[in-house]
């Protein structure tokens, strides 16, 4: 999987061939083709294990935090792009490039969700901590998942308002103030 990452953060995920991965990686292109089948597939593999490196990142942090606050800093700082042709979105976005079948479609579905659940636990606990409005929690995952999904398509296409200001400014001040409680701090 690491070989693949390299693979594809150098040559990127279009373009990227299983001869490239199996060089790296040390193994036969008829080896990776075993286990993976197709290009696709293989594809499809490295995201599950890079989304489940950076969600296991994220809890760690999330784990460490001092409030609510700075684990929804830290939810938007995981889930954006770092910067366009960022490894990671560039995979998502090849990935859902692709026809899925059943199989292909709930393993993306289990993602997506994933994350979902990461930003509903931390509103949940700053709305138990009185730090958080009382939202209607699966209606603002939506939104705020429909945002940051659009600004990450801004950030990777490179969208010059983003080089004078942050994405992830943004989106934190919009979720902030959705989430700030009435009649308080």
């Amino acid at each position: 999987m690491r070989a693949a990452i390299s693979a594809i953060a150098e040559k990127g995920a279009a373009t990227v061939r299983m001869s490239d991965i199996a060089e790296r990686a040390g193994m036969s292109t008829g080896h990776i083709l075993y286990h993976f089948g197709k290009k696709d597939r293989l594809l499809l593999e490295v995201l599950v294990w890079s989304e489940g490196d950076l969600g296991a990142r994220f809890q760690q942090a999330a784990d460490e935090a001092a409030s609510p606050a700075e684990k929804l800093d830290l939810f938007v700082r995981a889930y954006l792009p770092r910067h366009p042709g960022d490894e990671r979105y560039a995979l998502w976005t090849q990935v859902l490039a692709q026809r899925h079948d059943d199989a292909g479609r709930t393993v993306l579905t289990a993602l997506s969700d994933a994350w979902e659940e990461r930003l509903e636990a931390v509103i949940r606990e700053g709305r138990a901590l009185g730090q958080f409005a009382d939202v209607d929690l699966p209606e603002f995952v939506i939104r705020a998942v429909a945002m940051l999904n659009g600004l990450s398509e801004d950030v990777m296409f490179g969208r010059p308002r983003w080089q004078h200001t942050s994405a992830h400014t943004f989106a934190l001040s919009a979720l902030e103030r959705e989430l700030r409680p009435t009649g308080g701090a």
